[in-house]
């Protein structure tokens, strides 16, 4: 089964990983999983014309990175072993779009995400997702 485990490092999708990681366990089967880390860069727009494309690549690789560890760490603990993917753009269309493309079985994530704002922004990507996704899309709290 392969998995595709968007993560953004709110509780919520760590509580997703840490779901997967049990899920994993309880199949017995081999389980592939792929974390995602996707940011949307619309946002540093008018950033863009005073610095250069690499040095925000390197932040928001720098951020995804942070993001990542604990979920990384949660499947680790389970002895699930994971790949990891940092893409930049709209979160639901590159989530939609890797998971068509890599042909994913199920994707895993947390129903609410970071904290304020972004919790609406993400909680309509859970929705995007849900809505459009082929795959079933499970959603953790």
């Amino acid at each position: 089964m392969k998995i595709l485990l968007p993560v953004d490092g709110s509780k919520s999708s760590l509580n997703a990983a840490k779901y997967v990681g049990k899920l994993a366990k309880d199949l017995r089967s081999k389980c592939s999983v792929t974390l995602v880390s996707i940011h949307d860069d619309i946002g540093l727009g008018h950033v863009k014309q005073f610095v250069a494309n690499s040095v925000i690549d390197d932040y928001l690789r720098e951020v995804s990175e942070k993001e990542l560890k604990p979920a990384q760490k949660a499947l680790d603990i389970a002895g699930v072993k994971h790949s990891m993917v940092i893409k930049r753009g709209n979160v639901a269309k590159e989530i939609l779009a890797l998971a068509n493309k890599e042909k994913f079985d199920l994707i895993v994530m947390g129903s609410k995400g970071r904290t304020g704002i972004v919790d609406a922004i993400m909680g309509s990507v859970a929705q995007k997702i849900s809505n459009t996704a082929k795959q079933p899309v499970l959603l953790i709290k």
